[in-house]
C-alpha cells in the first residue's frame, strides 16, 4: 500500500517539475508595414523612371548661322596675249600690274645682247633707283611675307620673278634714258621697240587661260588640274612670234565658284551678292548667276571693278558674305522626317460635338451595313490643294466622301515633311519647319508660318527619341 502511494508521489513530483515552453502573442508593427510601402513604391519608381523615355526641351529663339561659305575660284578676263615681231633679248619698261596707254612703248628687243649688258652695269649702281621705286620694292616685299602661308609655297617663285622683273624694268627704264650714249656705241640701230595696241593693264605671264570662257571652261581647269604659270623675264632670247606680254582690255571680269545644288538653290533668286577676298580682305558687290555644265553646278560673280588688284591672279579665295538671313534657330537633332496622306482638301469638313476639322469615312456597321463616320484629324500642311493627313488616322484603301456631293476618293497617295516635336501642350505635337539656313550643329528655319513654330515654343531637342502624341514626362 505504502509503496502505491510513494509511486504515486513519485508521479506527481514528475508532472510539476515539468516545463512548458511560452509562446508569445503576435503583434502588428505599423511602422513596418509603412516601410515596405515605401521601399516598395520607391523601387517602382526607379524602375518606371529608367523604362520612361525622357525628352529633354530646347526653347526656341531667333537667331542666324555662321556658315562656312569659302570658295576657292578661277577668275575670267578680257585677255590678250601680244607676240613679238622681232628676235633677240627682250627688256621690259613697264611695270607688272601697271596699265599702259595706247601706243605706249612697252619692252625693247636687241638681237646683239649688247643692251642687257647696258642694264646689268646700270642695275649695280643703286643710285639709278629713285626712293619711290625703292618704296615699292619694299612694299611688295612687305605684303608678301604677311600674306605667305607654306601651303602656297609656290607663291615664292612668282614673287621672287616679279622683284627681279621689277628691278630690271627700273634698270631698263634708267638705261633708255640716256639713249645718247647707245647711239655713241653705234648699235641703236639694232634695238627694235615694242608698243601697246591699245591701253590696258599689263602682265608678263601666260598661262593659257586667257580665251577660257565661263561657257567653254572645264572641271579640270576650276579646279587648277595641272595648272602651270610661265613667267616671261627681262633679258630673255626671243624669236619672232614668241609671247611677249599680256594685256587685261577691260574692266569686267569674273570668277567661277563650284557650288553644290542646295547652294545653287539659295542663290537662284539673288541677282547680287557680297563677296571678301581672303588674300587682302577687300569685299565687293558681284552679279550672280547659275551655270550647270559637264555634270557641275557653278556660280559666276561678275565684277566691274577692282581688276588690277588681282590682275596677277589667276585663282584666288573668296567668301560670300550671304549668311546673315535670320530665323529661328533650332539644333539639327531636333528635326524628322515623317510620312503622311494626301487627301484633295474639299473632302475637309467639320463636325462632331466640338465641331473640329475632318473627314467622313466610309465604313462598315456589324450587320454589314455601308455607313459613313466623321473621323476628326489634324491637318500639318496644305501644298497646292492637297492636306498631310496623319497616318494613324486611316489606312491605304480607305474611302473619304466629299461633303458637297458625295465624291469617294481612296486614299494611297502618301508625302514626307521634315518638322520637329513641339512639347508646349505635354505631348509631342508634329510641327513643319522650312528651312533657310544650315550648318552642321544647327539650322534656321522659318518662324509664324501657318502650320510651323514660333518663338520660345518647346521643341523635344532629340527628335528621333519621340513620336507623335508621346506625354513628357519632367
Amino acid at each position: 500500500m505504502k509503496a502505491k502511494k510513494r509511486k504515486k508521489k513519485n508521479q506527481e513530483d514528475r508532472n510539476q517539475r515539468k516545463v512548458f515552453q511560452y509562446r508569445k502573442p503576435i503583434s502588428f508593427n505599423p511602422g513596418v508595414l509603412v516601410f515596405l510601402v515605401i521601399f516598395v513604391y520607391i523601387v517602382i519608381m526607379v524602375v518606371s523612371y529608367f523604362r520612361q523615355t525622357h525628352i529633354t526641351p530646347y526653347e526656341v529663339k531667333l537667331g542666324s548661322l555662321a556658315i562656312n561659305n569659302t570658295y576657292r575660284g578661277v577668275i575670267l578676263r578680257d585677255e590678250t596675249v601680244i607676240t613679238s615681231d622681232f628676235s633677240g633679248y627682250i627688256n621690259y619698261y613697264a611695270r607688272e600690274s601697271e596699265k599702259v596707254n595706247a601706243y605706249s612703248m612697252v619692252y625693247t628687243v636687241d638681237s646683239t645682247g649688247k643692251l642687257a649688258e647696258m642694264i646689268n652695269d646700270e642695275g649695280t649702281d643703286a643710285s639709278s633707283i629713285s626712293n619711290e621705286s625703292l618704296s615699292d620694292i619694299r612694299n611688295s616685299i612687305s605684303t608678301f611675307a604677311v600674306d605667305f602661308t607654306p601651303e602656297d609655297y609656290i607663291d615664292t617663285y612668282a614673287f621672287k620673278y616679279n622683284i627681279e622683273g621689277t628691278v630690271l624694268k627700273l634698270a631698263n627704264t634708267a638705261v633708255l634714258a640716256n639713249i645718247d650714249k647707245l647711239r655713241a656705241e653705234n648699235y641703236a640701230d639694232s634695238i627694235d621697240f615694242g608698243y601697246a595696241p591699245s591701253s590696258g593693264v599689263i602682265l608678263y605671264s601666260t598661262d593659257g587661260y586667257e580665251e577660257l570662257t565661263a561657257e567653254s571652261i572645264t572641271p579640270e581647269q576650276v579646279e587648277g588640274v595641272d595648272y602651270e604659270k610661265n613667267v616671261l623675264h627681262s633679258n630673255d632670247l626671243i624669236s619672232e612670234g614668241d609671247n611677249a606680254y599680256k594685256l587685261i582690255t577691260s574692266e569686267l571680269w569674273s570668277i567661277i565658284i563650284e557650288i553644290d545644288e542646295e547652294r545653287a538653290q539659295s542663290l537662284a533668286d539673288t541677282n547680287y551678292i557680297e563677296v571678301r577676298f581672303l588674300k587682302n580682305n577687300y569685299t565687293a558687290w558681284a552679279g550672280v548667276s547659275i551655270l550647270r555644265q559637264n555634270g557641275k553646278t557653278y556660280a559666276k560673280l561678275d565684277f566691274n571693278n577692282s581688276m588690277i588688284t588681282f590682275a596677277s591672279d589667276r585663282f584666288v579665295e573668296i567668301e560670300l558674305l550671304d549668311n546673315a538671313r535670320e530665323g529661328l534657330k533650332i539644333p539639327n537633332s531636333a528635326i524628322v522626317e515623317r510620312t503622311f496622306y494626301l487627301i484633295p482638301e474639299d473632302y475637309l469638313t467639320n463636325g462632331g460635338n466640338s465641331g473640329d476639322p475632318g473627314f467622313n469615312r466610309e465604313s462598315y456597321l456589324e450587320d454589314g451595313t455601308l455607313s459613313v463616320e466623321f473621323v476628326p484629324a489634324t491637318i500639318y500642311n496644305n501644298v497646292d490643294g492637297m492636306l498631310y493627313v496623319d497616318e494613324s488616322v486611316f489606312k491605304i484603301g480607305d474611302y473619304v466622301i466629299k461633303p458637297e456631293d458625295g465624291e469617294r476618293y481612296a486614299i494611297s497617295k502618301q508625302a514626307s515633311l521634315i518638322g520637329v516635336y513641339n512639347i508646349n501642350k505635354g505631348y509631342a505635337d508634329f510641327k513643319q519647319i522650312t528651312i533657310l539656313n544650315q550648318n552642321e550643329e544647327y539650322s534656321i528655319v522659318k518662324s509664324n508660318s501657318e502650320y510651323g513654330l514660333s518663338v520660345y515654343d518647346y521643341i523635344a531637342l532629340k527628335g528621333d527619341s519621340v513620336t507623335e502624341n508621346d506625354f513628357i514626362y519632367d
